[in-house]
Order: C-alpha cells, then structure tokens, then sequence
C-alpha cells in the first residue's frame, strides 16, 4: 500500500487527466476494436499513456525496444484517432510500406486481421515526401491536400534526426525542398493542427541533437512550445545542454557510469522525455508485467551464436577479403572525382558555386567527392562481404559507368564543345541499396563540370586506369560461380542439417524453418536461383524471396508480399482464420533483405541466418527480432552469423569507412558554428558502435543491453503511473484517506537490486512555493531519496527512477507485513518512540536534498539560459521545510 501512497502523492496531476482518457475510450468504443483486444497489457498501457501526451502536448515519442509490438501501439492510437473522425497520414520507409498497407479497409486483403476495425488512414513513403507529382496507390501526389491531416504516424523517424536544408540558388530562394522540410511545412504547420506520432527503437544514434530535430516536429518548429506547460523555455537548448553533459560524460578517458550521467543532466531533459516518450526495453516488461508474460509462454531462450568464417572461393584462386581490402584501399576512383582535375585558372569559380550553399560551409565538393570515393570502397566491401556474385554486378556497373563517361569525354576531345559538362554520378549510378551512400549525395550541392574547364587527358588516363583494375577484379570474381562459392556451400549444409535434424517446439511440432537475411537484393536473387531448386528436390522445402525491390518469388502459394510472410509463419499469422489462404503446406526457407527486419512477426521460425552482418549493429538486433519474441511456441532461438573475416579488429576498423563517416557527420549535421570540434567524439562513437559488434559475434544482445550506453527507458516514469491507476480502480477512496507519514518495513534482499542495502527511502514534500525549483527537481515539490544506514546517499533526487524501480521490487507484490521484520523495527525503536537513528538518516536525506539543488543550479545555469539561482524559500534546507509524506525502511534481518 505505501508503494502506491507515494505514487498518489507524486503523479496525482496526471489523474484527472488519465479519467478523461478512459472516458474518451468508451465514447469512441476503442476498447470494442480488434485491434485494442489484441494487445497485451503492457501495449495497452502504452497506447494509453501516448494518446494522453498527445492530448496534452501534441505528440509522443514511442521508443519501445526491437520485438516489443510499436506497430500495434501505433494502430490501436490511430484508431482512437479515426474514431473521433481525424484524417491520419502514416509516413514509413518505402521497403515498409506493405507492412501498413495491409491494414487498410480499402484493400480488402483477406491477410488483415483487422478488417472489421476498417482503419482509413492513408499510407506514403518517406521518399514521397520529394516528389511533386506521381502516384503512390490510389493517391495523387499532386492534388493530395498535404495540410488536411490531423495526426501524422511518423515510423522510423530517426530518418528525420536531421533537419537538412533543401537546395538553395545564388540569392538563397529555395530550388528544392528537403523531406524535412516539406515534412514540417506542408504537413505539420500548415492546415489544421497536426498531431504527431514518432516510431523508432533508435531515436538517437550519436548524438541527443538527434533528439531534437524530431522533437521539433511535435512542436510544429516552434522552440519554446514547451515553456507554459513544461516549464522549458527551449527545447533545442535543453538538448543541447544535455548533449555537452554526454559528451563530457563520455569521454574515453572516462568511465560510462549511468548514475554519473543521471546525477549530471537538467531536470529540464528528464521532463522533456517524460512527458514526451514512451520507452520500454525486453528486460523491463519481464519486471513490470512479469506474471503477465510467463502467462503468454515467455520469451524463447537465446542460445549462443553461431559465428562463421567462409573463405570466397573453394578452389583458392579468388584472393581473401584482407588482401582485397588492402588492393582496393590504393583504388583513385577518378569517377567519383572530378574536382582533382579543374584547371587553376577555374577553381575559384567552383569553390564560389559550393560556398553559396551555407548547409556545406564546411564541406565543399572536394571534400564531399573524397568521402564518396570512401564510402566506394567501402561498398564494394560490403558487396563482398555479402556474396561474390553481388560484388562482381557492382564491378560491373562501376566499370558502365566509367564507359560512359570515357565516351563523354572521347566526343569533347573530338568535337572540342564548349558547353559539354559532366557532373558527379547520381545516386542510380552508385548502390541505391546503400544507406551510407544515399545520405551523402541527399547533402550539399551536386555541381556541373564543364569538360573546358577540366584537364581531360589528366582524368581520362586516369578513368581507364581505374577501369582496367575493376574489370581485372570483375572478371575473377564471374569465375566464382555457384559450384565454388564456399559460402553458399555452407550456408546449403546450415539448411540441410536443420532440414534433417529438425526441433521440437512446445506443441510438439517439428521445426525446419530458417530466416536468412541479407543486405542486398542482388545477393537475395542470387540465393534464391541457387537454393530453391535444391532445397525443394534434396528436402522438400518451399523456398521464397522478399527484397522490397523488383519481383518476390516463391515455389509455395502466391507470391504477394503478406502472402508470402502469411505461409512463411501462419501460426504467427494466424493463417487458419483466412479461408483464401491455403491451409496445408507452408514455406520453410525464407531469403529477404531489411525490407522485413521491421515491424514483422515470424516467430514460427526459430533460426536465423545473418548471410552478411549489416555493419550497424542495431539492424542485426531488428532483424533477429522476428523470431525472439514474446509468446514464442519454441523453446529457444538460435542466431548464425556470416562474417568475412576472423581478424574482426581489422574489419571494424577499416580506415576509409571512419575518415567518410567523420565527414558525413560534418555534412548532415546542423546547428553549429564548426562541426570539425566534434570529430573527436565521432571517432570514440564509432569505436564504441565497434564494440558492439565485436559483443555481437558472442552474444545476442538488445539495445539496452550495452552497458556503455544510457537507453531513454531511464527517463520514463509511465509504467509507475499505469500501476497507479490500475491500482485506483478499486481502491481510489482508500488512498484518498490515507494519512501522511505512512511508513512500511521490507527485507534488504540484495537479490533484489545489487544496490540494495539496509537504509531509507524517504518521500517528502516542500512546504510553501518553490519558484522556478522544477528546473532543477524533476519530480517538484516532491523529492525522492534513499539513504543507507551509515548516511550515505545512494539515490538522489536526481534519480527517481531508480528509486521508484526498487520500490515496486520491494512493495508491489506484498499483500501483507512482514510481522516479524516489524517486530524487530519495534525493539529496535522501542516501539516507535526511539526514532533518534532515523530522525539522523531524515536529516542526512535533506541535507543532500540541499547540496545537490544548489550544485545542479550553478551546473544548469552555467550550461545555458535555463539556470535559476536558489532563493533561501526555494530551497530545502532543513527538515522544518518539508512534509514527510511516506518513508519505506529497508531493514536487515541480522
């Protein structure tokens, strides 16, 4: 009963608001809607406590961990929404735009479990958002009222961390906008007032400015939009702040210590994300809705990972991927760099044309073609990692383009045409495939050469120089075909063992299914040619292809993509409600690349193949998502993983790929004076996203399980709400009554928590105004502390969320006393007139309270305008200035 005494105290503000959300709910009958009794409870809780930020704020942040159901949530908000007749747009990545458009009534798809709830909403692709015209479906692109919705559901929204200006002309008017841009301007700010909806399980990647950028979509652009109800008079300084607390914090000369970091960073930036995100990893579902996920099956253990080094080429004439990693890092690449051969006499004229454009201040065309040419090479080792047959098409349409260009410059020499220019290859020149790639031709000019201006002898010998050495290379690598690929040979034995030694899940069935990722189309058409006629005549096993790009293909059924995925997991499906779907046979081996790693439930499988490891380590916890999820049929998981080389330190530390993302970093990010200062701390991220990977080949991990790291489950206090308000449905009246002073005893069960030892957990409130104090106190006017028996401070009121967490641990699931610890506290105290040892722990909690507001203002108010300075009133100073609202002892047995 304490426990949720002191949650009445602390989040009663948020009642009246929680009652008007469940009267909303039964107006708008959500809770009558399929999707609403398909979500588990902690879903529910979700969906609740982000409708109610976006009522109060406009917008919520969904950051739930990899596995955990954002899309569900996402839907069961978008029907709240449409239930009160709101217009809602859903933004996604192109490769994940059947996994929304499958739910939609004006589909009709017998695959959607939801028919029945007819969800309206429309669905576009990020990319769409740079297109005027076309069609996406049935939506015309260019009479589409773009200013008409009232909510839009932004998923992975960290593809918008960074707020790139479009391109400018020489008077700065605006040629082209950016997504962002027109995101926020035509979608956002214009019309009526738009809510807004975040997906990502990474909102920040590097950097807590990502943050920011994302954040400011809520707020419609508007800095200070936070000021009345929060109390922040600027979003974009807060994280800021924040931002240079975690740089200093993590330092490599530091130790990365979460406590350190909570202790350090403003009251202001844990407000922000408490009231604007929903965030909760694997590891905190299992404690908060514990009962109610072994209830469900659990999750499926995760056995070790398999960890596989293939040479290329069976018969040994092919060289190893060291030596072709050292061969291509002496490549020029002339292609990609045509700024290297203007004449003197013409460069001031190009070096005034990148100087216009004020997003590339500090990155001009030189520089931005020297990180292409790295992020090339780069390429072509992540092709090679991939499969040798998806590095020779690479090679392939590098020397085409190289050609072309030859020819180009062959008819300038001949013709002598003035006006003949040439620019930098597009981006369908290059691997639309590749992210990296495609982020750094989205940035900075793209400017025209004249041929004139060039020296065209100098870059055409060097061109077919370049040519001669990749079609040399291209050449070998066509002669590693199928019968001496290596790698697919022990990918078939990977399949053939699982096909003839199949498991047994918890029902008894048998199970031969296998997952294989990879990061490429090419390689994905290449297995599937080589795989399914061989699985289907050696084991009997239907095959199919999902690469989100071109034709999927299957031997089994038809070949739609939510067809495929339905006989690909039909229990996870739920396939036998579907009277249009077959109901005998199934597909066994499924090919796909990232198109599938999001927003998919195929935990009918229980092994995985990462064919190549993607080489940001997040996308290989997405993908094994799939499988290792809640309410799994099979006992375990198993995770094998393909990496190209056993040296994995020289993998990971290729010095092409850190040079080009150190100036990505300088070219796409935005809002400072010199980006060149924050290349230190780029390279001890990457080493540290390094790190990652190297835990990866050991060990199946999720996002928060990087101790390194602080996940922004650390900041959210909506699971202790959602407890309180369960817990008020039957008991409101009781608490109501309750007098202040309550106090309990428990054991100090180290078991419980490693930081757990005999001592106080004190709740007081300040008595009389507090100012400005919530700037500093996160949880104002009341304050948190826990204090150990010899007077030391072990959680401040800068972490109330650590102390919350070992309070439910202590309190939540007993019913009744522990008669005989009370009996001890009542010697020890003489039955409570002897409080002398616990009036000195009082005052130590207090005392702390007073040293730490003071140090956290001159710690805030030197990092930016937000500071306050203590009055003597806003300040706890003794215990005269505070109300004891409970105190939870934490006693040893001895």
């Amino acid at each position: 009963m304490i426990y949720y005494k002191t949650l009445f105290h602390l989040f009663g503000r948020y009642l009246d608001e929680q009652r008007r959300s469940d009267l909303l709910d039964l107006g708008t009958q959500i809770v009558d809607t399929a999707i609403w009794q398909a979500l588990y409870e902690f879903q529910k809780d979700g969906v609740k406590g982000a409708i109610n930020k976006m009522l109060r704020h406009n917008g919520c942040t969904i950051a739930d961990s990899v596995g955990l159901g954002k899309t569900f949530e996402a839907l069961a908000i978008i029907k709240y929404f449409e239930l009160r007749n709101d217009k809602v747009l859903v933004l996604c990545p192109k490769k994940l735009r059947e996994n929304w458009t499958v739910y939609q009534a004006q589909n009709n798809s017998p695959l959607n479990p939801f028919v029945r709830d007819r969800f309206s909403y429309t669905v576009l692709a990020h990319t769409d958002l740079s297109r005027e015209t076309g069609l996406v479906g049935d939506v015309d692109l260019a009479t589409l009222n773009w200013g008409n919705y009232d909510l839009v559901v932004i998923d992975e929204s960290h593809n918008f961390r960074n707020s790139v200006r479009g391109r400018r002309d020489a008077e700065g008017q605006v040629v082209r906008r950016s997504r962002y841009e027109r995101l926020l301007e035509d979608i956002i700010q214009s019309g009526v007032k738009t809510k807004v909806l975040l997906l990502s399980a990474t909102p920040v990647n590097n950097d807590l400015r990502d943050l920011r950028n994302q954040l400011l979509l809520v707020t419609g652009g508007v800095d200070t939009a936070f000021k009345e109800s929060l109390g922040i008079e600027s979003v974009e300084q807060t994280l800021n702040v924040a931002q240079r607390t975690f740089g200093e914090w993590a330092q490599p000369s530091g130790e990365r210590r979460t406590a350190a970091l909570l202790e350090r960073l403003s009251s202001a930036f844990f407000t922000l994300l408490d009231e604007l995100t929903i965030a909760r990893s694997r590891t905190h579902i299992k404690r908060y809705y514990g009962a109610t996920i072994e209830a469900l099956g659990g999750f499926p253990e995760r056995k070790r990972p398999v960890a596989l080094y293939p040479v290329i080429d069976s018969a040994g004439l092919f060289m190893d991927y060291d030596k072709l990693h050292d061969e291509i890092a002496n490549y020029r690449l002339a292609l990609f760099n045509p700024t290297r051969y203007v004449k003197p006499e013409f460069r001031a004229q190009y070096e005034q044309a990148d100087q216009r454009d004020q997003k590339t201040r500090y990155f001009n065309q030189g520089l931005r073609e020297q990180s292409l040419i790295g992020m090339m090479k780069v390429n072509f080792l992540k092709r090679l990692e991939s499969s040798v047959a998806s590095f020779a098409v690479t090679l392939q349409r590098t020397v085409a383009k190289i050609q072309a260009l030859e020819e180009q410059i062959v008819r300038f020499c001949a013709l002598q045409e003035a006006t003949l220019a040439v620019e930098p290859p597009s981006l369908d020149a290059l691997d639309p495939e590749d992210e990296e790639l495609r982020d750094i031709l989205q940035v900075g000019q793209r400017l025209k050469f004249a041929l004139a201006h060039l020296d065209v002898a100098a870059w055409l010998a060097d061109l077919q120089h370049d040519k001669r050495q990749l079609h040399s290379l291209y050449l070998a690598a066509k002669d590693v075909d199928a019968g001496r690929d290596a790698k697919l040979a022990q990918l078939k034995a990977l399949i053939a063992a699982k096909a003839q030694q199949p498991t047994i899940d918890k029902r008894g069935h048998a199970k031969r299914k296998v997952l294989v990722f990879t990061a490429f189309a090419d390689t994905a058409t290449y297995l599937y040619q080589h795989l399914s006629p061989w699985a289907r005549r050696e084991f009997g096993l239907h095959v199919a292809l999902v690469t989100g790009t071109g034709a999927n293909q299957t031997t089994f059924g038809r070949a739609g993509f939510a067809e495929i995925l339905t006989n690909f997991a039909p229990r996870a499906k739920q396939r036998d409600r579907i009277s249009t779907m077959p109901q005998d046979g199934e597909i066994d081996l499924l090919i796909a690349t990232d198109c599938i790693s999001e927003g998919q439930n195929l935990q009918d499988c229980d092994y995985l193949v990462n064919y190549d490891i993607h080489w940001n380590p997040v996308r290989i916890i997405q993908r094994f998502g799939r499988i290792d999820r809640l309410g799994s049929v099979n006992e375990a998981v198993q995770l094998v993983n393909f990496w190209p080389t056993q040296d994995l330190n020289k993998y990971i530390n290729l010095k092409s790929r850190v040079e080009a993302r150190m100036a990505l970093v300088d070219l796409t990010a935005t809002g400072h004076d010199n980006l060149l200062v924050d290349q230190e701390q780029l390279a001890d991220d990457l080493r540290y996203r390094d790190r990652q990977l190297l835990r990866l080949r050991d060990e199946v991990l999720d996002l928060e399980d990087f101790s390194e790291s602080v996940a922004l489950t650390e900041f959210t206090l909506d699971d202790f709400r959602a407890d309180l308000v369960r817990f008020l449905q039957a008991n409101r009246h009781t608490l109501e009554t309750m007098p202040l002073g309550l106090y309990a005893v428990v054991p100090a069960e180290p078991v419980v928590a490693p930081s757990l030892r005999p001592g106080v957990i004190f709740c007081l409130r300040q008595k009389g105004p507090t100012g400005e104090a919530q700037i500093v106190n996160p949880l104002q006017p009341y304050y948190l502390v826990y204090v150990w028996d010899d007077g030391t401070v072990r959680f401040s009121f800068a972490q109330p969320k650590q102390i919350l967490d070992l309070y439910r641990m202590l309190c939540a699931d007993r019913a009744a006393a522990d008669e005989a610890l009370c009996a001890l506290f009542d010697r020890a105290t003489n039955d409570g007139t002897e409080m002398m040892r616990y009036n000195a722990l009082l005052e130590a909690a207090v005392r702390d309270c007073e040293r730490r507001f003071v140090k956290r203002s001159a710690a805030v108010l030197s990092a930016g305008r937000e500071g306050v300075i203590p009055t003597r009133k806003q300040q706890v100073r003794s215990t005269d200035d505070v109300e004891l609202i409970s105190w939870l002892v934490i006693q040893s047995m001895a």
